[in-house]
């Protein structure tokens, strides 16, 4: 062994999949016995700090190796953009806490906060109409109607945090999305900007989504309606049918439809949320039961309108029966479905008619959007 010697240099590399990628070489000044190998000064660095070792000169292949691996880290698969660190989720505590902190006199002022009626249909609301409101429930319930008056603001990093959560509790994505992008209509918006489809419901709109998500008795029934949008026969635009269904919430809040209720509970902004939830579960049943399809939006949306005005309290009745079942793994929404026909065109390519695009069933059904 003692006659044995090694070359003059020794290249050093690391594997990387199949393949060596060289770090640097050692040169010797002359031919070296392997006995002495131990007593070369940068071997014993290497050996004896290799944890906490790092080269001085490192390859171009490294460098690119190692830039490549730190962007594949921070890819974002949905817009192809990167990011230091995902955004967090929100709750709806924490969103509706960030408008209760707000400065919004500027939106209150646009707010009715009851439908103005005259003549007959005044005295008929006023001897078999709903009762009023609670005086102490007035402030909430105006909370509600100016938030519905409130857009979103790509700038504000709340709204921004909103839309994110929504998007990954629907999708399941881990990854962070841009608030502009194509992704959104995978969603059920119309465009590549949620901001354009909220006409009538404003912010109220995205709150009410971010809540069905957040919440965890009703992101089951979420995601299955959400999956029920895109059925191959029966899809529909989700988060655009969610934003008519908010403007059904809040007109049947401005008619006091909701007063007896949110009397009872002493609330007003949970009660509107399940208002909300149970609208959407009465929804999307109708939907999967009787075949409809985008072309049947908005006659389904009306007929939803005066049954949810006229029955609120049924309608939370079942919503409470559904996430009762739902929590027992007793109740699916959906199961398994047979229908038949020859496969619909993309919801892209048909019109949506929501609640405001069809003439209004009474004069009291209109509200301005």
């Amino acid at each position: 062994m003692e006659g044995i010697h090694v070359p003059t240099s020794l290249n050093l590399c690391i594997r990387v999949g199949a393949f060596q990628v060289p770090l640097f070489k050692i040169g010797f000044n002359e031919p070296i016995k392997i006995s002495e190998l131990k007593n070369h000064s940068l071997l014993r660095a290497l050996t004896t700090e290799a944890n906490g070792w790092a080269p001085g000169v490192v390859s171009p292949e490294v460098l690119r190796a190692q830039e490549e691996w730190e962007a594949v880290q921070n890819i974002q698969p949905e817009t192809g953009s990167q990011t230091d660190q995902p955004a967090q989720l929100i709750s709806f505590s924490e969103a509706l806490q960030h408008f209760q902190t707000m400065d919004l006199s500027s939106f209150k002022k646009r707010i009715q906060p009851t439908i103005r009626r005259t003549g007959l249909a005044a005295l008929r609301h006023c001897l078999f109409g709903p009762p009023k409101l609670h005086q102490g429930l007035r402030e909430e319930r105006d909370l509600v109607l100016t938030i519905a008056q409130c857009g979103l603001d790509s700038r504000d990093p709340t709204h921004g945090r909103v839309l994110k959560t929504i998007y990954k509790k629907l999708t399941g994505s881990k990854f962070d999305c841009a608030l502009h992008g194509d992704h959104w209509e995978d969603l059920g918006f119309q465009g590549a900007n949620p901001a354009t489809d909220l006409r009538g419901a404003g912010f109220l709109a995205l709150l009410h989504l971010l809540y069905l998500v957040m919440d965890s008795k009703t992101l089951l029934m979420a995601q299955e309606i959400f999956r029920l949008s895109h059925h191959h026969i029966q899809q529909f635009p989700f988060c655009l049918m969610s934003v008519n269904i908010t403007r059904i919430a809040i007109q049947a809040l401005r008619e006091e439809c909701l007063s007896r209720e949110c009397n009872r509970q002493q609330k007003v902004i949970p009660v509107v949320n399940s208002f909300y939830a149970a609208t959407f579960l009465h929804l999307a049943h109708v939907w999967k039961t009787q075949q409809k399809t985008i072309a049947d939006s908005g006659f389904v949306l009306k007929d939803l309108e005066v049954l949810a005005k006229k029955s609120p309290r049924r309608l939370l009745k079942t919503l409470e029966i559904y996430l009762a079942g739902v929590s027992k793994g007793q109740t699916s929404l959906l199961g398994a479905q047979k229908c038949r026909g020859a496969p619909a065109p993309h919801s892209k390519d048909l019109t949506f008619t929501g609640v405001c695009d069809l003439p209004p069933h009474s004069s009291e059904g209109t509200w301005p959007v």
